[in-house]
């Protein structure tokens, strides 16, 4: 399974399409916000493409959650989420043992650079 993550996109329409168009054979785009209403406009080009996304502390006014979980076929567990609610400026583990305690194998958050290995 191939799957593009990515987020903080910002109002970069442009740059967000050349994801979708440089990857258009991938399983799954999981999005972990600040970008949200740009995606929404993807959504309509790219309707046979599985997109995935929460929102970020720059969605305003979003619906959609700010943590969520995908199940891959094959019974991988990703928890993904933007990050800011979780601290992930300063530290990831609470963002760790939150996905340590939900049996999540991925944890993904966007909004900082570092990463969580699992």
């Amino acid at each position: 399974m191939r799957i593009i993550v990515f987020s903080d996109t910002h109002g970069n329409y442009s740059a967000m399409h050349k994801i979708f168009k440089r990857n258009g054979d991938a399983d799954l785009f999981i999005f972990l916000g600040d970008g949200e209403r740009d995606l929404d406009s993807l959504r309509v080009q790219y309707l046979d493409k599985k997109i995935v996304n929460v929102s970020g502390n720059c969605d305003f006014a979003s619906l959609t959650p700010e943590n969520d979980i995908y199940m891959t076929d094959d019974g991988i567990k990703i928890f993904f989420t933007h990050g800011h609610k979780w601290g992930v400026k300063y530290s990831t583990d609470r963002l760790f043992y939150k996905a340590k305690e939900i049996g999540a194998q991925i944890a993904l958050f966007g909004h900082t650079l570092p990463l969580l290995c699992l």
